[in-house]
């Protein structure tokens, strides 16, 4: 006999990159309107600095202090948890005092004294904490990651906290990611949730024109969104904009706004069939 009862699916999602207040309320606003009612704990994304760029001319959003004044306002007119991306220990504080989700990006996920001041943070502030796997690492190596965060806990005497993993691929050759789609019952095993970055993970790094932006396979989206989950994911990252082509920062690889509802009750149907099928075949011990 099937159980039935699958809890809330943690969604993140949002534009890339602030790129005015206006953009990031139009989106968060159509996100919460579309979604409503449905079984997803919802995260509103938006980077405040994309450090890491193709080119030295490409829009990086409007920094630290302008844009946690416009995540702010956003969390104030629709009521919306946060995830924005930290990229030094410095940030941590600051942006933690806003944000509900601190998330480290997949370049950034062996720094360790950015871990550390990033738990430090999440503890104080009571925070999640999302940490993405660099394009360069094993999934079975994220284990280091979950122990530098339980090392920090331990050192504060502080209770865990609310640790995820995100999948995002794997450099493969030139302009490529590859997702296995193993390593979410391989970082699961590590006793923290995975997510699936649906839209990093389709990438194409410096494959734009001229080799100064990013490109993007979007037309890849929802087939490895809905393999992500029946190989086990329990979350999903997607970066989404009314105008992916107009976007400022990977809009190749952004899904369109207006769909964003109705793909999210595709998802939600194979989570569930993913969660209630039981295994057939035993555990291999390593």
């Amino acid at each position: 006999m099937l159980h039935t009862s699958v809890p809330p699916m943690t969604l993140i999602a949002g534009p890339c990159v602030i790129e005015d207040e206006g953009l990031v309320m139009e989106i968060a606003t159509e996100l919460k309107r579309q979604l409503h009612g449905m079984p997803v704990q919802l995260f509103f994304k938006a980077s405040f600095d994309k450090a890491n760029r193709s080119s030295i001319d490409g829009f990086r959003g409007p920094g630290m202090v302008e844009g946690l004044r416009i995540l702010g306002k956003v969390k104030e007119k629709t009521g919306l948890p946060l995830v924005t991306d930290i990229h030094t220990p410095d940030q941590a504080e600051e942006v933690a005092k806003i944000v509900d989700f601190l998330q480290i990006p997949a370049f950034l996920c062996r720094q360790t004294d950015l871990i550390v001041s990033v738990t430090e943070a999440a503890i104080k502030w009571n925070r999640k904490l999302n940490v993405k796997k660099g394009q360069f690492l094993a999934p079975w190596d994220t284990k280091n990651i979950v122990e530098k965060v339980r090392a920090v806990e331990s050192k504060n005497g502080a209770k865990k906290v609310d640790l995820h993993l995100t999948e995002r691929g794997s450099s493969f050759g030139y302009n490529a990611l590859v997702v296995d789609m193993s390593s979410f019952q391989t970082m699961s095993k590590f006793g923290v949730p995975t997510i699936y970055d649906a839209t990093h993970s389709i990438q194409s790094p410096g494959g734009g024109p001229g080799g100064k932006s990013t490109g993007g396979k979007r037309e890849m989206l929802e087939v490895l969104a809905r393999a992500a989950f029946a190989a086990g994911a329990d979350g999903l990252f997607m970066e989404c904009h009314p105008r992916p082509e107009l976007a400022k920062s990977d809009g190749p690889n952004a899904f369109y706004l207006e769909h964003v509802g109705e793909f999210i009750r595709q998802i939600l149907e194979f989570r569930k069939l993913a969660k209630t099928f039981p295994k057939l075949l035993p555990e291999t011990r390593a």
